[in-house]
């Protein structure tokens, strides 16, 4: 079996698993008791704050336990935009206003939507064919009820990595928080929020090779938003309930694994896309590489195959073991077309024709011309009952 679907999920790394199992059957106490079994819970969780902290340059006081990416995007959205106290005009939630852009993940676009039962209005900027969105666009979104700018690190389904500090910039000038969602980018290429500038940030566990139902939120000491779980007042209010140790523990171990080998692992990834574009562009006819060729994330690869529905090229190479995917793994039962490549102006054609493969630490040149080999063979039958056969001269 090959597995080249990691954007939608990564095997737990084995020191992971290792530094997790004691706090399943040993060091199992509640972290808010008094007693040694809740100090030494509450312990684990505050090094595991650290760890996440280091690896993107946070301070550890600004990290915010999550269940994962998705509650990470949803705490800031509706966090600050509900939050009377961080209004840069006015108490009236129901006249505040977001921009994020047209290519986002659903955690981040689904919110928004539902924002419009309430008058919160969302503007959606446009990006370019590579998915890069235009700073001018970001600057003439901006108007005096705008509360919070969430532009994504780096695309899920294709890889491209916006200018978020060019951004950052643009929301000092107006005094506006931005938030990232740095999901698919967290563990793939540096990131420092001071560097940055942004004052949120999103990152899942899962995808850096650590357990599922588990992530974080950088909140920039200052910026003040509402709780959305009441109780207990466990993360410093703003998340309450019993936090979950093991999985915490988990995803602070494999955020430091992920900091000390996040050069080695760039350059992993970066050979491996490298083979396998020049391969498939060189042996596979009328084939596309999706998104910025440079501005990207390299464990991720992105073709539009033209004349073969992506599904059944799925299919077909999940038949002969390689796992991948067409975009998002993360809606559930939809089969919808990309809004992503919807927005970067393809065609039904070119949508339906997509591919993603997306590498882990773990994959091999080997794994690569071996899928290289079964996409000659599988794209090349598929082409030969396509219904674009006389169109392209298959």
């Amino acid at each position: 079996m090959i597995y080249l679907d990691n954007a939608a999920s990564t095997a737990v790394h084995p020191e992971v698993v290792k530094e997790m199992l004691p706090y399943f059957d040993v060091q199992y106490g509640n972290p808010s008791s008094i007693h040694q079994f809740g100090r030494r819970a509450k312990n684990a969780i505050q090094k595991a704050r650290k760890q996440v902290a280091a690896l993107i340059g946070a301070e550890p006081d600004e990290i915010l336990f999550t269940s994962g990416g998705t509650e990470s995007n949803n705490t800031i959205l509706q966090g600050l935009s509900w939050n009377t106290e961080s209004k840069i005009h006015g108490p009236n939630f129901d006249q505040n206003h977001i921009i994020t852009s047209s290519i986002e993940h659903e955690a981040i676009l689904q919110p928004c939507k539902e924002f419009e039962n309430i008058e919160i209005k969302t503007t959606y900027i446009p990006v370019d064919e590579y998915g890069i969105v235009e700073l001018n666009d970001i600057t003439n979104s901006i108007n005096s009820r705008t509360v919070l700018v969430s532009i994504m690190f780096a695309n899920n389904e294709v890889g491209t990595i916006q200018p978020i500090k060019e951004i950052s910039e643009i929301c000092k000038k107006y005094q506006i928080p931005l938030h990232t969602d740095a999901i698919q980018a967290v563990g793939k290429v540096s990131i420092n929020v001071k560097e940055l500038g942004v004052d949120a940030l999103s990152i899942s566990s899962h995808k850096i090779n650590g357990p599922k139902g588990v992530g974080a939120l950088f909140i920039k000491n200052g910026l003040k938003i509402d709780s959305l779980i009441s109780g207990g007042g466990q993360e410093n209010g703003l998340r309450s309930g019993t936090e979950n140790v093991a999985s915490i523990v988990g995803f602070g171990k494999a955020c430091e694994i992920a900091k000390e080998k996040l050069n080695e692992n760039i350059s992993h990834f970066q050979t491996l896309h490298s083979s396998m574009l020049s391969r498939i562009v060189k042996e596979i006819p009328h084939v596309k590489l999706n998104g910025h060729p440079e501005k990207r994330i390299f464990n991720n690869i992105h073709f539009t195959f033209l004349g073969v529905n992506g599904e059944d090229l799925i299919i077909k190479l999940d038949e002969h073991g390689i796992a991948a995917s067409t975009g998002s793994a993360c809606s559930v039962h939809t089969q919808k077309a990309s809004h992503v490549l919807q927005a970067m102006g393809f065609n039904h054609e070119q949508i339906t024709g997509s591919l993603r493969l997306s590498f882990g630490y773990t994959n091999t040149l080997d794994e690569i011309n071996q899928t290289v080999e079964v996409l000659k063979k599988v794209v090349s039958e598929l082409r030969s009952v396509s219904p674009y056969k006389t169109k392209y001269n298959f």
